[in-house]
């Protein structure tokens, strides 16, 4: 049984927000129509929104048509400002975040293995997805958001809103790649990009106790690698750079969003080395099977992570030193 979508009257609460009504259009502040909470929702007053580069790809319509007009926003941190009747494990005032979804079936077999994010009968997006009650959900550029209590996470108090809305998206999209792969105390590790996602991938993978290389274009961010915990920079423009860096890395983080030449980079794979993808271009990437075959390397992907990772996991397994020093300068869940 899927989700039941709803197409009787419901009652709405008017906030503001910042949408935009196709990709060429500029952002303008709108009044959004927000459903009440139904008996197992809650009410959001949002405090701080974090940028993901997948909302810039939703308004650019690079991952096909955008449902406009559109608020975009999946790091979300707040404050329980109503709750539903049947709720449970929230009350008003709580600290909270809300990542990638907002709802799912719960009945597959992927939601009861806490993998909502790979539902096999409909997830619904933080924005532009159908929500339950038939409208297209609209993200966290807004004022207050309505999500059911399931979909919830608790931020600490000593974290900061601001601080604390990357962490779920950024954050866990690449801590669950690092801990499925069993990322430990010696391997070398790659990453492959170091902006939003990178910058993360690297402090985790370091305090998984891997010896961390950030693969970049050129030297210009090398600094700030170095401060994020990485042992050192390599710029994959200088001559020869595949030829002399082959088979030395068990893991490659690729955050990258952009077309590469995926068979160069399997190249830096050990034999059985893994390269996980957690960036998404637009365009189709190509790649000979001979790069996985020989060497018998793993290519995959990985798609944000469970709920039960995120954030509970996530955060106790990084100290919170690692993710203040790293999202200033750019949550556990009941």
């Amino acid at each position: 049984m899927g989700i039941m979508y709803v197409c009787l009257f419901v009652m709405t609460f008017t906030v503001k927000a910042l949408q935009k009504f196709g990709p060429d259009k500029p952002f303008v502040v709108t009044n959004l129509e927000r459903r009440d909470p139904g008996p197992k929702d809650v009410v959001i007053d949002i405090k701080a929104a974090g940028i993901c580069h997948s909302d810039i790809h939703t308004i650019r319509n690079e991952w096909g048509e955008a449902h406009f007009p559109l608020a975009v926003g999946h790091e979300i941190a707040g404050v329980v400002s109503a709750v539903g009747s049947e709720v449970t494990r929230w009350k008003i005032g709580d600290r909270v975040g809300v990542g990638c979804l907002v709802n799912s079936c719960g009945e597959c077999e992927e939601c009861k293995a806490d993998q909502e994010q790979n539902c096999r009968n409909g997830l619904v997006g933080t924005y532009n997805s159908t929500d339950v009650d038939g409208t297209i959900t609209q993200g966290g550029y807004s004022e207050k958001i309505v999500v059911n209590e399931h979909f919830v996470c608790r931020i600490p108090d000593g974290l900061d809103f601001d601080v604390a809305a990357p962490l779920l998206c950024a954050g866990i999209t690449t801590y669950s790649p690092i801990v499925n792969w069993n990322i430990k105390p010696g391997d070398t590790v790659a990453v492959l990009g170091l902006g939003g996602l990178g910058h993360m991938g690297v402090q985790i993978a370091a305090a998984k106790g891997a010896d961390v290389t950030v693969l970049s274009r050129s030297l210009k961010k090398a600094e700030t690698a170095k401060s994020l915990g990485a042992s050192r920079t390599l710029a994959t423009s200088e001559e020869g750079f595949f030829d002399n860096h082959r088979g030395e890395f068990d893991f490659i983080l690729n955050t990258i969003s952009a077309d590469i030449d995926v068979d160069s980079y399997m190249r830096l794979l050990k034999p059985r080395g893994v390269m996980a993808v957690v960036g998404l271009p637009p365009e189709r990437q190509n790649v000979h099977f001979a790069s996985l075959i020989m060497g018998g390397k793993v290519l995959t992907g990985s798609n944000i992570g469970g709920l039960k990772e995120q954030p509970r996991r996530c955060w106790t397994s990084v100290p919170s030193m690692i993710w203040v020093r790293a999202l200033k300068r750019s949550v556990s869940r009941t």
